[in-house]
């Protein structure tokens, strides 16, 4: 089904009747596009920044008050499907930071209320007490989500499981890596369409800004939404974008149906293969990290060989010097292909133990061990760590008759390394079974599909677990264009907003690593273990776990 849908982006004030105005406009140029869904930023009726909870409770609406009335009103003009997000007043003095989505006929359809609060959002506001509900209509089925619940995996996540298709995300932020990783990356790994809606203009008063700049050293500038509204397929591929300022409207005509199918090329469906009996942790209560901190730094090499290379010829070049930690492609020692039987006896677990005497160096590949796919940490007295593949691939059902129950742990020189084989890598839940184990370090031997693959799937891995990551692949060529084999995510210190301990002065970006995408035989990089202990973006704002475990059940929940 084709759906032309619409996100917006503007400016908000501390005048609540001149934000209604202003939502109006922009709703009655959205619908001159011939939308038929609008969305508007987060917080559209008064900017975020508030001078105490009795300030916040003054500015917040009601369901039934006069402000979303005219909203109503306006959806029902236009016949259109309108979202906007405002703060409520809720029963029991609770207030909220929720999405309100109106139906063409003007009446209220549902209410959203934000799970993830950022920073000082936390002095002001509550979080969701109850589960985002979906709404089907006869145009799509929605989901509607805020801002932070996208800065990490759980929350569209759910709304995914659950069947919504077009999901609907009103974003209130400065934060250049929304638009460049947080959004998208929602669109792809869970296969649906997300419409976004950002703020531009200040996100502190005009009277304030500039004491709150000198106070946190932080330029005027970037106290600004930086827009970049945006309409992303489940490809990945966005679509529509605005620029990083002023008013805009962006719309595009999409097709629902894309949306149903959650199979790979390969044939791999990522929903039908999810694993929810392990991942059982997610919806527990959160216990904080347990371990200490790693090492400040560790050297790593990614070996993602072309054809015709030889991989044993490549991990004598990157054992040179002896790095901390080595990733090799997924079955590296089938370099003919399983079919051929082939195996390079160079590259067997006790060939490569061989390589390390004298080091501290660790080897992680994956071998085929009776029906299944292992992915082993070799060091010089051999095999050290077993990471069975947990998820159903594809690419090795004539071979795989059995799937692992845990992730594992390794201690390692330089810290905790986690392992996680394969497909294991497209799944965001298994990346946070890893950091609830305080990995430090993830090794992925993979085999990569396609660009989005590494950035911004793997990437977002990193963001969201706080875990150094090293994917080692084989690249390959997709069409005319080569895709990279594998990446390599160094954790930086510049985390935690205002934070003391950031190498650069604060850039507009948040939680987003700087990735280093391995187009080369191998690529050697500096890992941070040390730095996957620091978890908090923001001000009470853990992205590991501050995620809503409470209402977890979709993640939970078997597999009809």
């Amino acid at each position: 089904m084709s759906l032309r849908v619409a996100a917006v982006q503007l400016a908000v004030t501390e005048d609540v009747e001149e934000n209604l105005a202003t939502v109006l406009r922009m709703t009655d140029e959205a619908a001159a596009t011939g939308a038929k869904v609008v969305v508007l930023p987060e917080f559209s009726n008064h900017v975020s920044w508030y001078s105490g909870r009795e300030h916040s409770a003054s500015k917040a609406l009601t369901l039934d008050g006069p402000w979303l009335a005219a909203v109503g009103a306006k959806a029902k003009e236009h016949a259109i499907y309108l979202m906007v997000n405002v703060t409520l007043k809720r029963e029991g003095g609770r207030l909220s930071g929720s999405n309100v989505l109106f139906a063409p006929e003007g009446e209220i359809l549902s209410v959203s209320d934000k799970q993830v609060l950022m920073g000082s959002e936390r002095d002001h506001f509550e979080g969701a007490v109850d589960r985002a509900p979906l709404v089907e209509t006869d145009v799509a089925t929605f989901g509607l989500y805020s801002c932070m619940d996208g800065v990490i995996n759980e929350t569209p996540r759910m709304l995914a499981l659950d069947g919504g298709t077009v999901l609907l995300n009103s974003i209130n932020s400065f934060a250049l890596d929304e638009a460049t990783l947080h959004v998208p990356v929602r669109a792809v790994e869970n296969k649906v369409w997300i419409v976004a809606a950002n703020k531009v203009g200040p996100l502190v008063p005009e009277h304030s800004i500039h004491a709150v700049s000198e106070k946190l050293g932080v330029p005027v500038e970037r106290l600004h939404g930086v827009g970049e509204a945006q309409i992303v397929a489940p490809d990945g591929t966005v679509v529509a974008i605005a620029p990083t300022k002023g008013e805009a409207v962006v719309w595009a005509d999409i097709d629902v149906d894309l949306a149903l199918d959650k199979k790979r090329k390969d044939g791999t469906d990522v929903f039908a293969s999810r694993r929810p009996d392990l991942y059982g942790p997610i919806a527990e209560e959160p216990k904080g990290r347990q371990h200490g901190a790693g090492a400040a730094t560790v050297e790593a090499v990614a070996v993602t060989p072309r054809a015709g290379e030889s991989i044993a010829d490549l991990l004598d070049e990157a054992l040179v010097g002896a790095p901390g930690l080595v990733v090799l492609p997924e079955l590296a020692a089938h370099e003919g292909g399983l079919a051929t039987g082939a195996v390079d006896e160079r590259l067997a677990p006790e060939a490569i133990a061989a390589k390390l005497a004298g080091t501290e160096t660790l080897v992680v590949t994956s071998v085929v061990d009776g029906g299944q796919h292992v992915g082993l940490v070799i060091g010089a007295d051999g095999v050290v760590g077993r990471q069975v593949q947990l998820h159903r691939s594809e690419r090795h059902a004539g071979w795989v008759t059995e799937l692992g129950n845990e992730v594992i742990i390794v201690e390692a020189p330089f810290g905790r390394l986690g392992v996680l084989v394969g497909d294991d890598n497209l799944y965001p839940e298994a990346y946070r079974l890893v950091a609830l184990k305080d990995a430090d370090v993830v090794a992925a031997p993979f085999t990569v599909e396609a660009g989005v693959d590494l950035d911004p799937l793997l990437l977002e891995r990193a963001a969201e677990n706080r875990v150094n990551l090293v994917a080692g692949g084989r690249a390959v060529v997709d069409g005319d264009a080569g895709v990279p084999g594998g990446i390599v995510v160094p954790l930086s210190p510049n985390f935690t907003l205002w934070g003391s301990d950031w190498e650069r002065p604060f850039d507009g970006v948040i939680s987003r690593p700087e990735p280093i995408i391995v187009d080369a035989p191998l690529v050697r990089a500096t890992l941070r273990p040390a730095c996957a202990t620091n978890r908090f973006v923001s001000k009470g704002t853990d992205v590991v776990d501050g995620r809503p475990w409470y209402l977890a059940d979709s993640i939970v929940r078997p597999i009809a």
